[in-house]
């Protein structure tokens, strides 16, 4: 079975709920769940409820599964990572992992792009989030995530900028805007995904290498969603700027592994989802200055199936609840709004690629609650890496292999 939770403002549980929550869960489980004044349970039933301002939603305890229209736009991608859409139909970029920057364009993949930093392409480690500056149309700005090994051989994340040229064959004066400090990976959770606000600030999603407890230090960088300015600088509207010991450009922390980040463009929220360690993948609204519970509260377990030797239960004092969390997880990655009029069943939707489970998970909202969730491509088999909603109004996803391609998505006939 699995279990959805939601951050909800309500205190109170409508009576109904707790009775149907205590014919599914263990006492003291239930007990728990409901005793968290600030979490929304939802289980997809086969009915909707409403009391107390609390939605349930669904048709089975099961996400459903449905079927989707695919077509190969690119083959013969080395575990494509990102994309980013080129304004005025002039192509896609797409990072593949080893180090390469691609540009899809005239219905033609063309050889790598020149004058990208040097990569550290060991474990998860590589070239991974690509973003357009918000003024690409003036600047041609084209921000890069990726891992950079140390001189200790431990790696972390940095972030860069070029200027793409006006052929498209090289990435011209670029430097490194950020840098995740320490360096403290060997190989594994670098996060990293890239996301401007609508004011211009470029927030960076990191991951805490593997290191739990630095997910929850305030001068460290591992476990943390920073905030910055598009030249490096920190805002001066940052939450911790000004307090001594802490880092001025962390927005907020306790996160374990991002691997999506998208802003809702209805609300110009961000929303930001990582993965669990064995089971607790989660979707969080991050709020400046909040802390979202890694390592201290998580509905995962280690995967040796201990619990996480931090963890003091699924909440702890002082930590948000997560917006979704998924018990099971599909070890998501990439996020997409769906606001395009080409398939009104989409709209109001968002998308969130699977790795593990290899799917295109679809999750309907109402306002920003999630009351439907629908599995799509399974039948191809493949580890979704990153989906994007085009400008042509299509989805297009990155399957993540040594022989990975870029598909064009749309819903079944």
């Amino acid at each position: 079975m699995e279990f959805h939770s939601t951050r909800n403002s309500e205190a109170e549980k409508p009576r109904i709920l707790s009775e149907f929550c205590m014919s599914l869960l263990p006492f003291d489980r239930f007990r728990r769940l409901c005793g968290r004044g600030a979490i929304k349970v939802s289980f997809a039933v086969g009915f909707a409820l409403q009391a107390s301002g609390i939605a349930m939603a669904g048709t089975s305890l099961d996400p459903q599964i449905a079927a989707a229209r695919v077509e190969t736009v690119v083959e013969g991608l080395e575990h494509p990572w990102a994309m980013a859409f080129l304004p005025e139909d002039e192509g896609i970029l797409i990072t593949e992992r080893p180090g390469r920057l691609r540009v899809w364009r005239d219905g033609r993949l063309h050889p790598p792009v020149s004058g990208l930093p040097e990569v550290y392409a060991g474990g998860q480690g590589g070239l991974l989030d690509v973003a357009l500056s918000p003024d690409f149309h003036k600047n041609r700005q084209v921000f890069l995530a990726y891992a950079e090994q140390g001189n200790g051989g431990a790696a972390g994340t940095a972030v860069g900028v070029g200027v793409l040229s006006a052929d498209f064959k090289a990435l011209e004066n670029f430097r490194v805007i950020f840098r995740q400090e320490p360096k403290l990976s060997l190989g594994q959770h670098f996060g990293c995904r890239l996301t401007f606000d609508e004011d211009g600030h470029l927030f960076i999603a990191l991951g805490e290498n593997n290191q739990r407890p630095t997910a929850q230090d305030l001068d460290k960088l591992q476990g943390k969603l920073v905030r910055l300015n598009p030249d490096g600088s920190v805002p001066k509207d940052n939450p911790f700027v000004n307090q001594p010991g802490v880092r001025p450009e962390i927005w907020s922390y306790g996160h374990r592994n991002p691997q999506g980040a998208a802003i809702n463009p209805w609300t110009g929220k961000l929303w930001v989802h990582e993965h669990g360690p064995r089971g607790g993948d989660e979707i969080n609204i991050p709020e400046a200055g909040k802390n979202y519970g890694w390592p201290l509260a998580t509905y995962g377990r280690n995967y040796s199936g201990f619990a996480i030797p931090e963890a003091q239960g699924e909440s702890a004092a002082g930590t948000e609840q997560p917006h979704y969390v998924w018990l099971k997880s599909p070890a998501i990655s990439g996020m997409a709004f769906y606001n395009h009029d080409r398939f009104p069943a989409w709209r109001n939707n968002v998308f969130v690629g699977a790795l593990k489970d290899r799917q295109l998970i679809r999750l309907e909202l109402a306002g920003d609650d999630i009351v439907r969730e629908e599995r799509l491509l399974g039948d191809l088999g493949e580890r979704i890496r990153d989906v994007r909603a085009g400008p042509d109004g299509y989805l297009y996803a990155l399957t993540d292999s040594s022989k990975g391609s870029l598909l064009r998505v749309s819903p079944s006939p």
